[in-house]
């Protein structure tokens, strides 16, 4: 997707209902507390855990939400053992879809996958099936009313960023997954808000896909956003802003 496309899915994520919010902030916490679990409590320390918190404060996930998930995590208390799968498959227009996924249940969250492919014309795949079609980096949004262009770009790229784009007030940063921390440390020890920051699967060559295709595909991604296994999906259309619009 263009940076374009990223704000304005965030944007839409930002507004949705107060039991739409609720399922999001769920599946953060359920990263927050992995993260926590797997590596520790101290974010300094965390990576993983860092990366995780970032993203919750882009989505507006309190504070205090953030501190009960790590302590939660790090208590005596062994829990639940849970699997990262990931999933592919293609969507209407033949756009590529990859579905991350957080489960204590690989046999449930597997069929669950696939009856939402089925059911809402897309189709799963093998493994590897669609993958290629996006590279996994960092990307960093700054709300670029704040902050002057020359400002960031300097900073981000002596940082060690790839790039950086502005587009409708929105820098985008884009930087290879090992080089986010030294970005995103980078921008907060120049008192620079991140509007976004996350690591991510962005598409290598977007496609335009037409009007009936988005509103299917986006009632595709609507679907696979309610599974309570799901974490994140990436696909690899370039919606416009009237179709994002038009399906609220």
């Amino acid at each position: 997707m263009s940076g374009h496309s990223k704000w304005a899915t965030i944007k839409r994520k930002k507004a949705k209902t107060d039991v739409g919010r609720a399922k999001a902030w769920n599946k953060l916490i359920k990263e927050i507390s992995i993260a926590a679990k797997l590596g520790g409590g101290n974010p300094d320390a965390n990576p993983r855990l860092r990366a995780a918190i970032l993203k919750a404060k882009g989505q507006s996930l309190p504070a205090k939400n953030i501190d009960s998930a790590i302590a939660k995590a790090t208590g005596e208390g062994k829990g639940i053992v849970m699997e990262e799968p990931s999933y592919e498959g293609r969507g209407p227009g033949g756009v590529a879809i990859l579905v991350k996924c957080m489960t204590d249940n690989k046999t449930r969250t597997v069929s669950n996958i696939r009856n939402i492919f089925n059911k809402n014309g897309g189709s799963m795949g093998e493994s590897g099936s669609v993958a290629w079609a996006f590279t996994h980096k960092g990307v960093i949004l700054v709300d670029g009313t704040k902050y002057t262009e020359d400002k960031v770009m300097d900073l981000v790229l002596d940082a060690g960023a790839d790039d950086m784009s502005t587009e409708d007030g929105i820098h985008e940063i884009s930087t290879k997954p090992e080089s986010f921390e030294s970005v995103t440390r980078a921008l907060e020890g120049a008192g620079i808000e991140m509007v976004s920051a996350e690591i991510s699967y962005v598409p290598n060559d977007p496609v335009k896909v037409s009007h009936d295709d988005a509103q299917k595909l986006l009632k595709l991604l609507e679907k696979f956003e309610d599974d309570e296994d799901v974490q994140d999906v990436y696909h690899s259309a370039e919606i416009s802003d009237e179709d994002m619009d038009s399906a609220e």
